[in-house]
């Protein structure tokens, strides 16, 4: 679905208004090919169950997570394909509950992160860092991007309606040309505005 079109269908919004739909990003991780091999054996793959955009999918294996204080989260879906580096994403409710206290990062953004231990049924790993809360993001397009107005890493705000009626500031906005228009926010965030992903998204400029 183009930008234009998005716009026209939210009832509403003005033709100066930005209209971003919002996907709402579960607890999930990425892992590398070295990693994958330790937590479900020697030749191990990932098998897609769903496709996402820029060629990512949510794939059928799943892990458990476990905390500083031995608590646990099970059923955590990985996403593909591998990459260079091992990441968990988390909300910081489940960061609460294993009893740590990853930053607020960009994905990619490793260094000085939390630690987490990551159990498969074949082996598991410990990580020294890895653990971070996804910052609030809106995937976009060269032509999005121009049709908005922005550039990718600036930072914005959006507005949401609903009942639960807010605001979020400091949303990043990242350019890419494999990238679908959609503002990533985690559960907590969802939680709190009572936003699904069959709403949208407001920058305010």
């Amino acid at each position: 679905m183009t930008s234009s079109k998005v716009q026209s269908e939210v009832k509403g919004v003005s033709p100066t208004q930005k209209a971003i739909p919002v996907g709402v990003s579960a607890r999930h991780l990425h892992v590398t090919k070295e990693h994958l091999e330790i937590l479900f054996g020697e030749g191990a793959t990932l098998h897609p169950k769903k496709e996402l955009m820029g060629g990512q999918y949510a794939a059928n294996e799943c892990v458990t997570i476990v905390g500083i204080n031995l608590r646990v989260i099970e059923n955590v879906r990985i996403l593909g394909p591998v990459r260079k580096e091992t990441q968990v994403e988390l909300a910081k409710t489940d960061a609460i509950r294993l009893g740590i206290n990853p930053p607020i990062r960009e994905s990619g953004q490793i260094k000085g992160s939390s630690p987490i231990t990551i159990v498969g049924p074949k082996g598991a790993l410990y990580l020294e860092e890895g653990c971070i809360v996804a910052k609030r993001h809106i995937h976009m397009n060269e032509k999005d991007a121009a049709l908005l107005g922005v550039e990718d890493n600036e930072i914005v705000s959006v507005e949401m309606g609903g009942e639960r009626k807010g605001r979020f500031d400091n949303v990043q906005i990242r350019v890419h040309p494999s990238f679908t228009l959609e503002m990533h926010i985690d559960t907590d965030e969802a939680n709190a505005l009572g936003a699904s992903c069959k709403q949208h998204a407001i920058i305010m400029k």
